[in-house]
């Protein structure tokens, strides 16, 4: 469990998942709490492994996920909107053969309007770019196999987005992935993310979803459509002028560029993976 400043949930969430006696053990990652996390988290039976200073949400699962002993990690968060009792059917799934099974929240969940709308067009786009049904790719409830996890950890980016890139790299090394319907109850304390920058993140995440599956079925789209406008703009100006314009061989220009871009892309993101295939 990431911890920054959880004090008021996260011994109520460690001693929940002890009373289930599923888990060998707790962790919990300090990220440079200002409070006394820490304590509380070690008065509570965990193992706690601190920052010195605030590093990230994604920092603080990649030194959860090193400092772990067992074969299978579960990760989720300490502000109490994760239930413990939803651990075992995210176990159960991974004895059945999955590699990555993800607690995916129902209506309801959200933690608002915007953010429930912006989750959708994540799923959506990766259900378009990895070719399966992708039901909730930033949930940070889930459990994974920790050799194929710690496959990925240099991918991993220390902020907020680690549930996107880690789903979508499993879905591009051709690992399993599953889906356990959760729900997320409301947060106790004050949430770390801040709204004025969830447009700049939104995009950020758009095109690190495409970068991390296959670029091209990013960038040809947008190459096709303008190849059609160059075309189309040609044919009016031909019939109209009876002349080839600037703006055509603009449009074309562009539509050949944004091709190579993704195929150049295409390429550099297979490299990426070449260890695991």
């Amino acid at each position: 469990m990431p911890a920054k400043n959880e004090s008021g949930a996260v011994g109520l969430t460690i001693s929940k998942i002890n009373e289930l006696n599923l888990v060998d053990e707790v962790i919990v990652v300090n990220d440079g709490s200002s409070d006394n996390t820490q304590e509380v988290a070690e008065q509570a039976g965990a193992k706690v492994v601190t920052h010195p200073y605030s590093k990230g949400n994604g920092a603080a699962i990649k030194t959860g996920a090193r400092a772990a002993s067992g074969d299978v990690i579960v990760f989720m968060d300490a502000d109490g909107q994760h239930d413990p009792r939803d651990i075992s059917s995210l176990l159960e799934k991974i004895e059945q053969g999955y590699d990555l099974v993800v607690g995916a929240r129902q209506k309801g969940s959200q933690a608002s309007v915007g953010r429930g709308i912006a989750n959708s067009l994540y799923n959506n786009l990766a259900s378009y770019m990895t070719e399966h049904t992708v039901e909730d790719l930033t949930s940070g409830f889930r459990a994974v196999r920790v050799d194929k996890f710690r496959e990925f950890l240099y991918l991993l980016p220390n902020g907020f987005s680690y549930p996107t890139t880690s789903t979508m790299a499993f879905f591009r090394a051709g690992y399993s992935v599953t889906y356990v319907p959760i729900h997320a109850a409301k947060r106790i304390g004050k949430s770390h993310i801040q709204p004025m920058k969830d447009g700049v993140r939104f995009f950020l995440i758009i095109f690190k979803i495409a970068t991390l599956f296959s670029p091209l079925k990013m960038f040809l789209p947008i190459a096709v459509i303008l190849f059609l406008m160059a075309t189309g703009w040609y044919g009016y100006t031909l019939y109209e002028f009876g002349r080839f314009t600037n703006m055509s061989a603009l449009l074309y220009t562009g539509s050949v560029m944004i091709f190579l871009m993704g195929l150049i892309s295409e390429q550099i993101t297979a490299l990426m993976y070449k260890d695991q295939t």
